[in-house]
């Protein structure tokens, strides 16, 4: 008999919920104890992704490149330039060569031989028609010229004393005239007076011839002291000095090499043109009257407007050529003679105006396309591409053309282009 206080495990009813939950603990996985620390996690799928990024973008850019090359034309290419030696893009029918001279330019010299005194000019000086350029020795000839007027004087004297004579004379044969009437006086008396009459008018004669002959002399020993001073002959510029005191000079050469033949050459300026030579198997187009332009060396950005004066009708058979004169249509103080000039012969009937020379354009001739009557087109690369420009040609110059329109100076321009090149096509140079 058991106490009713005492208690007794009882097995039968609670053993297999028990082993149930033993068996789910054991199942049970622990989250907390298999999970790593949060931040090492964030820092490994951080590298993970930036990896992925590198390597996406490595692989578009070779992508990119690759078809970029495989698309883009290897080509040669050249600069636009702008050339001033080179006529311009105007309508020139033909060019020729040659250089400035003066229609009018003289070397002055004295009309005598004598010991120059003083020179008044200098290379570069204006001068005016008739002023004093050089004076010669004059001592002999002003005393030539002292003598001469002497002369003069005495001669007048002279003549002076046959007209009292001969009036005299004249009156006294009148009276012996009259007294013979009367029978006062002898015929030979009468006579005598008639003879001394006669030889009194006889020496007036002579005196009045003297003194003609006097002034005469007296003139040409004036001009003489005056042919000691040299004057210019016109006005214009001093372009040589040729003499200076001391030395002899002559209107003609002494020999030697000791007598100059001129004091300086004057030039005028404004009768200065162009002489160029012209092949004859085009001197057909170039006319008297027509307009042209003329370049100068010396100032190469500049255009001088002119026009033909004339067409010499002679030919050189030596270098079968025609000289053909070109005036300047404006005076310019910076032409001077000797200069070398290119003239260009335009079309049309008025000259261009005198103004600054606008360079020309020059491009390959290798980059034209596509060119007929005057135009063409060409291929200008802008930012990696082929843009197909139409252009108006001018003139060859060399391995060049003047391009009158549509090229800048500075551009770039493509070589030779293939065929298989078009409007927008990708290109590349080698150094690419």
């Amino acid at each position: 008999m058991l106490d009713q206080g005492t208690s007794v495990p009882v097995h039968g009813a609670h053993a297999p919920e028990d082993a149930r939950t033993a068996l789910l603990d054991q199942l049970r996985i622990d989250r907390g104890a298999s999970r790593p620390p949060a931040p090492r996690r964030r820092g490994l799928m951080m590298v993970v992704a930036g990896g992925l990024i590198v390597v996406v973008a490595v692989a578009g850019i070779a992508a990119w490149t690759m078809l970029g090359s495989e698309d883009a034309f290897v080509v040669e290419t050249a600069l636009v330039r702008a050339d001033t030696d080179a006529p311009s893009a105007t309508g020139s029918l033909l060019d020729a060569t040659g250089y400035v001279v003066a229609r009018r330019q003289a070397t002055v010299s004295s009309r005598i031989t004598g010991r120059v005194t003083e020179v008044l000019i200098e290379e570069g000086q204006t001068v005016r028609p008739g002023q004093i350029l050089a004076r010669l020795d004059d001592d002999e000839l002003a005393a030539r010229l002292g003598e001469a007027r002497a002369a003069v004087e005495t001669a007048r004297a002279r003549l002076e004393t046959a007209r009292v004579q001969a009036a005299v004379e004249g009156a006294r044969d009148d009276r012996r005239q009259q007294l013979l009437s009367r029978g006062v006086v002898s015929l030979q008396s009468a006579e005598d007076a008639r003879a001394a009459a006669a030889t009194a008018r006889a020496n007036l004669r002579t005196a009045e011839a003297e003194l003609t002959a006097a002034g005469a002399a007296l003139v040409t020993a004036r001009r003489a002291l005056d042919d000691t001073v040299v004057r210019a002959p016109f006005g214009g510029i001093v372009t040589v000095k040729a003499a200076q005191p001391g030395e002899i000079v002559s209107p003609i050469s002494a020999g030697g090499g000791f007598t100059r033949t001129g004091i300086g050459t004057v030039v005028d300026m404004s009768s200065l043109e162009v002489e160029v030579d012209v092949a004859e198997g085009v001197i057909g187009r170039v006319s008297a009257g027509m307009p042209a332009e003329v370049v100068l060396n010396a100032y190469p950005d500049f255009d001088f407007a002119a026009r033909v004066i004339a067409v010499i009708p002679k030919a050189d058979r030596s270098k079968a050529t025609v000289a053909v004169r070109v005036g300047f249509l404006n005076p310019d103080r910076r032409i001077v003679p000797e200069m070398q000039a290119r003239v260009s012969f335009l079309r049309g009937l008025e000259p261009p105006r005198t103004a600054a020379r606008a360079p020309a354009i020059l491009a390959p001739a290798a980059a034209i396309v596509h060119a007929e009557k005057g135009a063409g087109h060409v291929y200008v690369v802008q930012d990696g591409r082929a843009a197909l420009r139409p252009v108006r040609l001018g003139r060859a110059e060399g391995d060049g053309v003047v391009i009158a329109a549509g090229l800048a100076p500075g551009e770039r321009v493509v070589l030779n282009p293939k065929d298989s090149l078009t409007d927008g096509s990708k290109v590349r140079t080698e150094a690419e």
